[in-house]
C-alpha cells in the first residue's frame, strides 16, 4: 500500500493503520477515553498505550473503514458484524456495515470489507465513498425511513453493493436500514438507495438521478 494514502502505527501486539482516502473525520478515535489516540502527540496514534482489545474495539468504531488493525500475536483480526446495517446519517452519507462486498473497490482498502460510508449528496470526488461534500453541498435530508420492507431471510451473510452507471446503490443480502433515529426502519434483500441527493423518497432511489443528469460510474 502506497505510504502517502495509508500510514501505519507499529505496536508491539497490534498494528493500526489509517487510510487517508477513506477518512472523513467523525472522530470517534480522538474522542475515545484513553491514550490510543491523542491529538497533537507524535504519533497520535500508539497502540501500546491501550490493551489490545481496547485498540481493537476503538478502530472497529470508524464508521468510514478508514482504521483498520493487524493483530500479530493472536491474529484475530476484525469479523463482520452479525448483522447487515445500512444507517442513514441525518444531513450525511449512509454507514453499512456487515460482510462488505463492494464491486470494483479496490483491494488495498481492508476496513471496507466490514465498515463502509457511502456517498448519497452527489457530490463526493471519491464515489462510491463519501468525502464530506454534503456539508459545503448543503445537502438536507433527516434519516426518516417509512417503510418496512420485506423481512430477511436470515441475520448476516454477504451483502453485495453496486454501483449503477449514472444511477443508484443496487445493494442484495440480508440488512437492516437504520433511520438516523436510531429505530432499525427497514429490513429485506434487496433495494436501490439514492446516491444523486435528488430522490423524493429517501433514502430510496425514485429515478430522480434521470431528470437531474447524475453523472458518476
Amino acid at each position: 500500500m502506497s505510504k502517502d494514502k495509508v500510514t501505519t502505527y507499529a505496536g508491539k501486539n497490534i498494528d493500526v493503520k489509517w487510510d487517508s482516502r477513506l477518512c472523513i473525520h467523525i472522530g470517534e478515535c480522538g474522542y475515545a477515553d484513553g491514550d490510543l489516540f491523542v491529538g497533537g502527540r507524535d504519533p497520535w496514534c500508539q497502540p501500546d498505550q491501550e490493551p489490545d482489545d481496547n485498540v481493537k474495539e476503538i478502530v472497529e468504531r470508524c464508521p468510514s473503514g478508514a482504521l483498520t488493525y493487524d493483530d500479530k500475536v493472536s491474529g484475530e483480526n476484525e469479523q463482520a458484524a452479525d448483522c447487515n446495517t445500512v444507517q442513514v446519517v441525518y444531513n450525511g452519507p449512509l454507514y453499512i456495515k456487515g460482510e462488505l462486498h463492494i464491486d470494483n473497490a479496490p483491494d488495498d482498502m481492508p476496513g471496507i470489507r466490514y465498515r463502509a460510508a457511502l456517498c448519497r449528496c452527489g457530490q463526493s470526488d471519491n464515489k462510491p465513498f463519501c468525502d464530506n461534500s454534503h456539508l459545503n453541498a448543503g445537502f438536507e435530508d433527516f434519516g426518516a425511513v417509512g417503510v418496512k420492507g420485506d423481512g430477511l431471510d436470515q441475520q448476516g451473510g454477504r451483502l453485495t453493493i453496486k454501483s449503477v452507471v449514472n444511477g443508484p446503490l443496487l445493494l442484495s443480502g440480508n440488512f437492516a436500514i437504520v433511520a438516523s433515529s436510531g429505530r432499525i426502519a427497514w429490513e429485506g434483500k434487496q433495494a436501490a438507495l439514492c446516491r444523486c441527493g435528488h430522490s423524493k423518497n429517501k433514502p430510496f432511489c425514485d429515478g430522480s438521478h434521470k431528470a437531474a443528469g447524475f453523472e458518476a460510474e
